[in-house]
């Protein structure tokens, strides 16, 4: 079967699933952090479970990249430049700041393995073979320029954001606790707000479909488990700020 084919039907497979996991995720908060419980089975050390899933994103788009038509191109190279600005940042770096102590299921990781593999293939095979090239006067596009400023918003949202929980504790202290400052002013997980700002940006530098579809599953994996931290704070802290919104400011 050609490979484009295959592409096209696993992407919009891959769309369609992020409409069935909203929903479950609503139902089912994902079994990790605070969310954590027995049910979800095995579990292994976080920094290692955040690595072993998030490392799929940069070898499989570094291998789609050297078999692609376009390894030389300007504007492909600094697609690759931005994915690896955000992804080995999770990878190799993220896991490393971790500071809580609570495993993370194995299902969970291979679900995120799954899904890492998965969107890399879609984006960079789309990027580096199967789409029109992109110019190098791409990069006056308005869509470009905006595109790369709302994904730089949003990584600066994240790395912030992810600063400010891991410095909530002080050594030996385990309690949770009420984060501010920041984006934590308007929202209860401004990291998630954060990365789904920066996939929409991705989706309109590329203004591609296989951008939209990340940027869709992001939300539709993102804000179920927003929603659920923001319960979470609800019901743990009397005191919670009744004006933070779950994720998107002023909205939910």
């Amino acid at each position: 079967m050609d490979e484009f084919l295959i592409y096209n039907l696993l992407m919009i497979t891959f769309s369609l699933s992020s409409i069935l996991i909203f929903i479950i995720l609503f139902r089912i908060p994902a079994g990790y952090g605070q969310h954590i419980s027995k049910k979800w089975g095995p579990a292994i050390n976080t920094k290692l479970g955040w690595f072993l899933m998030e490392v799929p994103t940069v070898i499989i788009y570094f291998i789609y990249y050297l078999i692609g038509d376009r390894r030389l191109e300007i504007v492909p190279l600094i697609f690759m430049a931005i994915w690896m600005l955000h992804y080995c940042q999770r990878t190799f770096i993220f896991p490393l700041l971790i500071r809580g102590k609570l495993p993370m299921p194995i299902i969970i990781i291979l679900m995120g393995i799954t899904f890492n593999g998965v969107n890399t293939y879609l984006q960079a095979r789309w990027i580096y073979s199967f789409s029109p090239s992109y110019p190098i006067t791409w990069l006056l596009n308005p869509l470009f320029i905006a595109g790369i400023i709302i994904f730089l918003v949003g990584f600066i949202i994240n790395l912030h954001s992810d600063y400010i929980i891991r410095n909530l504790r002080k050594p030996g202290e385990i309690e949770y606790k009420i984060p501010h400052g920041g984006m934590f002013k308007y929202v209860s997980s401004p990291s998630y707000f954060g990365e789904i700002t920066e996939w929409t940006g991705w989706a309109i530098m590329t203004w591609s479909l296989p951008g939209l579809v990340f940027a869709v599953w992001t939300f539709a994996n993102l804000a179920p488990r927003a929603h659920s931290n923001h319960l979470w704070y609800s019901r743990t802290f009397p005191d919670y700020p009744n004006n933070r919104k779950a994720l998107i400011p002023y909205i939910f």
